[in-house]
């Protein structure tokens, strides 16, 4: 078993009426079987209303089952004993910083995790120093996070989640917000955690080209898992993408237009030097 496992997962949003009586109910996410291995590095891609963001709030038992079982680290996310040490092991990260940067300083906001979990205060400060440093924020530590752009204020909030030591870090749409740099900000500092420190990353988004370098791709659409394999499998199948009304990387797209035309180049062509060297074969 993974370090994050999902079996016949399925949720649903219920809307109530004024007397408490269920009105509606909404089929979020149905029937997901996923097993991510530790230390791996992990995309969910999927358009708006796909169910990515939802199930991604499982993984910390934010939200819980509806029908199926979520384990974490081998914990039941259904059983309440657990949600705690779940959600120690699993860290959030979501799409907008400012909701969950609550210090005045940087260094503050990153050691607010540890404080709460009873960390010893020599130790708080060791990850402090340590998931700064992870994060390339050591030069901001004693600055105002209002102060600080959109990207320093991401990487501020992933500090913080890696302060807490997790084995797993979940990412729901991380770059939203940000502009191209902010984005590779972020995305480099996630890359190097997965890297560097073996943490199993889980990055929910709809950049295309911020997967390319993923382990594994799951493809989400109307709460289902409609698609999975490697980033070059997925990208291979433009057609069956574009039917699930996503794009490609811009370099997959031309590989693959040329390709239509006659050009004789592998499918799946994932970066600029990828397709250069296959044109000058």
């Amino acid at each position: 078993m993974g370090i994050i496992k999902t079996v016949k997962v399925a949720f649903d949003y219920f809307k109530y009426d004024e007397d408490g009586n269920v009105q509606e109910t909404q089929r979020a996410v149905d029937n997901v079987n996923i097993d991510i291995p530790e230390g791996s590095f992990v995309a969910v891609l999927g358009h708006n209303g796909s169910g990515k963001s939802t199930f991604a709030k499982h993984i910390n038992a934010l939200l819980l089952p509806t029908e199926g079982t979520v384990w974490i680290d081998g914990m039941d996310t259904l059983k309440e004993p657990e949600l705690w040490k779940i959600r120690q092991k699993a860290g959030m990260v979501f799409q907008n910083p400012d909701n969950q940067i609550i210090g005045t300083v940087v260094e503050e906001d990153v050691g607010f995790g540890p404080e709460n979990m009873g960390i010893p205060t020599d130790d708080i400060w060791k990850r402090v120093d340590e998931s700064l440093e992870k994060t390339g924020m050591t030069a901001y530590r004693h600055h105002s996070p209002n102060k600080l752009s959109g990207g320093q204020k991401q990487r501020v909030a992933i500090a913080g989640v890696m302060a807490m030591r997790p084995k797993c870090i979940v990412l729901d749409e991380p770059t939203a917000m940000l502009d191209p740099n902010g984005r590779k900000e972020v995305l480099e500092a996630v890359r190097q955690l997965n890297r560097e420190e073996k943490v199993t990353v889980v990055l929910i988004t709809h950049y295309m080209e911020e997967v390319i370098h993923a382990d594994h791709v799951y493809v989400m659409d109307e709460g289902h898992v409609v698609m999975e394999g490697t980033p070059r499998e997925i990208f291979s199948q433009v057609e069956t993408l574009k039917k699930y009304r996503l794009d490609v990387p811009q370099v997959t797209l031309l590989a693959w237009e040329l390709k239509k035309s006659g050009v004789d180049i592998p499918e799946g062509i994932l970066t600029t030097e990828e397709l250069v060297n296959a044109l000058c074969q």
